[in-house]
């Protein structure tokens, strides 16, 4: 079918039998033939070739009628030739897809060997070699391949099991190539597949939580106690997981959040009635069918000392003979707890009251002893408390006849107090008190100080109560250290002290102040970044924070020379400093004076400012300059000897001995027909000149 028009097919002969010298024959293609339009014949000839290319997929078979005139005869006779034409098949079509890339979905349970999709490339070619298509597969960055093409008939099946929670999808190419018997003439064509792995509900939920949980019994209803967590890799509603308790939950303690998973308390617990709880906790996924897994959490429910102990009796009488040596028995009081631990042990004491020191309670057994002979300043009521936190009390009575033998006693022996300085004069710092188990004028207390309290502090008689007396401040005094001491109003004064200790509490009331409220200092020019000009000090009476001192640049640093340590008070260059540029910072501009800022670090900060003189001093880095670098000078060759010529002058911006200026004469003056004074630049006439024999001098002069 590739063969190219006007090239000669095949020639008519006339058979041999029939042949004569200068025989005439026309040959003609019947019109009425529906081929004749893809053939010609020559006439003369008999030679037959293509009037257009032929397709062996449109037309395979041509059959020609060809009529045959011999003009030899008389009249001129016709002969028909059938001719038959086969196309031969060439392969000019390549296989082709529909589609140049397509989604499947496959669910991830299927069996090995499920058809999964077919393939279906199309091929014009006629001929079987040409048009049969083979497919094959390619997959990108799978170690194994998880799928299979038949080569001839391109349906594609799973060749390993399939699991999304692995493998999400996969891209897959496949390529339709044709038969030609020639290797370089086969075409193919490619198609890209996306193999979607459809997840199915095959995994159950597992826990991630802990199966055990504590919570004090004295949480509040709705109280976080646990969260339950399970993890299902399922993708979707087969992976969605809720929460829900099948049993131990009879009295309906808890309740779960079926969504979080929140495990609260729903109502308030008692480690006293049920002290721990077994949850069986089922996690469920929302799959079709719905799987899953089961827990047993168990939760322990802690003590809190939330039971009052409690005495077998409210009333113990008992009668004790006065005047008994210490150690005389008196009762035995009993109590029970019905908390667990440490919170159910109990200890026995005898709660504070006049004359309880004359009893002496066994912390362990509850048994109480006299501690001193009785009197009748002993209080006939008497407290016994559980610990640490709940007690029960019962009461004992006693009569005793009174003596004034019980001194005032403080609460303690020593007390430390801290109060600001700041406090006003008057204020009450402290309420002391002093029990006397006495009765009457002999149980009445009356207070006083001793000791210096340097005018600062004072008592109240009656109430025991200390005030202050003056302004404080820590700076002057920080601490105060005096007894106080409490008698009663019997003959014999019995008394008794305590030592008291104010600590004064820092306020921020010093400004830091500086050593110096002006300081001078200086540095070369051209010092690199960094380098230390002048450590200042500042020092803050206060004390912490109040006290710490920070340093800053105020103001005279508009151009950021400077910079100081925060901390050190260290005043260092920011950047190479040019002593002709500005020689003193702080002096007679107001934009170059340094002011120094000490801050501390109280609430509200306190600050105080110095001023430093910076001088920047010279350093020879700048060359003299001539005002001009040339000097045309005209002279009359009849000036005597001596005259002056001119001056030459030079500037240094450098200052001092940097900035003096000497000049010389380098070249020009050979003949020394001038001089040059060495301070001035001065230029004299030396020699008589000579218009005729030097018209012109140069003289180099250097300015050094």
């Amino acid at each position: 079918e590739n063969f190219k028009p006007a090239q000669v097919l095949g020639s008519l002969k006339w058979p041999d039998n029939h042949l004569t010298t200068n025989r005439k024959l026309h040959f003609s293609i019947a019109e009425d033939d529906d081929d004749d339009v893809n053939f010609e014949i020559d006439s003369l000839t008999g030679d037959l070739f293509l009037s257009k290319e032929l397709d062996y997929e449109t037309a395979s078979h041509f059959l020609l009628q060809v009529i045959i005139k011999d003009y030899n005869s008389n009249p001129p006779q016709n002969n028909t030739v059938f001719v038959s034409v086969d196309v031969e098949d060439q392969n000019d079509h390549s296989p082709y897809f529909q589609d140049a890339f397509v989604v499947i979905g496959v669910e991830e349970n299927v069996p090995v060997g499920t058809l999964v999709y077919t393939f279906n490339a199309k091929d014009g070619d006629g001929s079987f070699v040409n048009s049969k298509i083979q497919y094959s597969l390619e997959m990108s960055n799978m170690s194994e391949n998880l799928f299979l093409i038949h080569p001839s008939y391109g349906t594609l099946t799973t060749a390993f099991p399939l699991d999304r929670e692995i493998t999400r999808s996969v891209i897959l190419t496949v390529s339709a190539a044709d038969q030609a018997t020639n290797l370089t003439d086969r075409r193919g064509d490619s198609l890209a597949a996306k193999i979607v792995i459809l997840d199915i509900n095959d995994n159950s939920p597992s826990f991630t939580s802990l199966p055990l949980s504590y919570v004090m019994e004295d949480v509040e209803v709705g109280f976080l106690v646990h969260r339950i967590m399970a993890k299902d890799p399922d993708e979707g509603r087969n992976g969605q997981v809720t929460y829900h308790i099948l049993s131990g939950n009879e009295n309906k303690a808890f309740v779960l959040d079926k969504i979080t998973g929140l495990l609260t308390t729903a109502q308030l617990l008692d480690r006293e009635i049920q002290e721990r709880y077994s949850l069986t906790v089922m996690a469920l996924d929302d799959g079709s069918p719905a799987l899953s897994a089961t827990q047993v959490l168990t939760v322990i429910i802690l003590d809190v000392n939330d039971e009052t102990p409690i005495f077998l009796k409210q009333l113990y009488e008992t009668a004790v003979r006065e005047n008994q040596d210490p150690g005389a028995f008196v009762i035995k009081v009993e109590a029970v707890d019905r908390d667990a631990g440490l919170n159910s042990l109990l200890r026995y004491e005898i709660l504070p009251g006049t004359g309880y020191e004359k009893f002496k309670m066994n912390l362990d057994s509850g048994e109480l002893v006299t501690s001193a002979s009785l009197d009748r300043e002993t209080q006939e009521f008497f407290s016994i408390k559980g610990s640490p936190s709940r007690s029960s009390t019962a009461e004992l009575y006693l009569t005793v006849l009174d003596e004034n033998d019980h001194n005032p006693l403080f609460a303690k022996t020593q007390y430390q107090i801290s109060v600001r300085e700041d406090l006003e004069e008057g204020s009450a710092i402290l309420d002391l008190f002093a029990s006397d188990e006495d009765d009457g004028l002999n149980g009445e207390v009356m207070y006083s100080l001793i000791d210096d309290t340097f005018g600062a502090f004072t008592i109240d008689s009656v109430t025991g109560s200390i005030f202050t007396t003056k302004a404080l401040d820590r700076e002057t005094k920080s601490q105060y250290t005096f007894r106080a001491v409490a008698s009663d109003c019997s003959i014999n004064l019995p008394r008794s002290t305590t030592v008291m200790t104010v600590l004064i509490q820092d306020v921020n009331d010093n400004v830091p102040k500086f050593e110096q409220s002006y300081y001078k200092a200086s540095v070369w020019e051209g010092q690199s970044p960094k380098t230390d000009i002048i450590q200042v000090f500042a020092t803050d009476l206060d004390s912490g924070l109040n006290g710490e001192t920070e340093y800053s640049i105020l103001s005279g640093n508009e151009n950021a020379a400077f910079v100081i340590d925060s901390a050190r008070g260290i005043l260092e260059t920011n950047t190479a400093l040019d002593h002709e540029d500005t020689s003193s910072y702080r002096e007679m501009s107001s934009s170059h004076r340094l002011v120094l800022l000490a801050s501390d670090r109280g609430t509200p900060s306190l600050n105080s400012t110095a001023t430093v003189l910076i001088t920047v001093l010279d350093v020879n880095d700048n060359p003299p300059i001539f005002s001009s670098l040339e000097y045309h000078i005209h002279v009359k060759e009849s000036i005597p000897i001596g005259s002056h010529v001119t001056e030459v002058s030079a500037n240094d911006c450098d200052e001092g001995t940097n900035g003096e200026i000497t000049y010389a004469i380098i070249s020009g003056n050979d003949r020394g027909h001038f001089r040059l004074d060495w301070k001035t630049g001065s230029v004299d006439l030396m020699k008589t000149l000579d218009y005729e024999d030097t018209m012109k001098f140069t003289l180099i002069i250097q300015a050094t």
